[in-house]
C-alpha cells in the first residue's frame, strides 16, 4: 500500500508518497516523469513517515538546512540510480555539482572504467524524491542550468532559497523545433 500526501510548499504543490514506512517520493505537481499511477494509493495525512517529511520539507523552507539521512529513504530505481542519488545526498547546501563531477566520483567509487555524465544525467532527471534528494543542485559544465523535471523555474528558485551564486549560471537557448 502506498500512502500520499499533499504538501503546499513555496515553489508549488508537493506530492509525498510512502510505502513500508519508507519515503519512495517528492514530486513537484506537473512534474516530468511524475508516476502516472502508483499501485494501491491511499491519501493518508496522518502517516508518521509523510508527516516526517512535512516537517523536514517546513525546515527546509524555513532556511534550517535539514539532512537528507534524517528521513527514511527508498527511492525506487536501478542499482546505478540509487548510486547516483546518493551522492547528491552529499551535496551541500548553497553548492552544485556538475554532471561530470558526478560521473567522475562514481568512477572513482568504482575503482575502474569511465561513466559518462549522460549516464549520471538520467539517473538525477529520474530522481522521485525531489528536495531532500536535491538533484536541483547539479548543473552542467559550462554553467548551464539544463534540465529539472519539476522545471528550470523551480530548480532556479531552490537554488536561490539556498543562497547559490546564481551570476555563473544561465538557462540553455532553446532548441529550434523541427517539423
Amino acid at each position: 500500500m502506498v500512502r500520499t500526501a499533499q504538501y503546499v510548499s513555496p515553489i508549488g504543490r508537493l506530492h509525498l508518497a510512502e510505502r513500508d514506512e519508507k519515503l519512495i517520493g517528492i514530486w513537484i505537481e506537473g512534474q516530468k516523469y511524475f508516476p502516472a499511477s502508483l499501485e494501491e494509493v491511499q491519501e493518508d495525512a496522518a502517516s508518521p513517515v509523510l508527516r516526517q517529511a512535512a516537517a523536514w520539507l517546513d525546515r527546509y523552507f524555513q532556511k534550517k538546512r535539514p539532512a537528507p539521512q534524517e528521513l527514511p529513504l527508498a527511492p525506487e530505481g536501478s542499482g546505478f540510480r540509487k548510486e547516483v542519488w546518493r551522492i547528491l545526498c552529499d551535496i551541500p547546501y548553497g553548492d552544485t555539482r556538475t554532471y561530470g563531477e558526478i560521473a567522475r566520483m562514481l568512477t572513482a567509487r568504482r575503482g575502474a572504467g569511465q561513466m559518462s555524465a549522460q549516464a549520471v544525467g538520467g539517473a538525477v532527471g529520474h530522481n522521485p524524491i525531489a528536495i531532500v534528494v536535491p538533484c536541483h543542485r547539479v548543473v552542467g559544465t559550462s554553467g548551464s542550468l539544463t534540465g529539472y523535471a519539476g522545471g528550470l523555474d523551480k530548480k532556479i528558485e531552490l537554488l536561490v532559497h539556498e543562497g547559490v551564486d546564481m551570476k555563473r549560471f544561465f538557462l540553455p537557448k532553446k532548441k529550434p523545433q523541427t517539423v
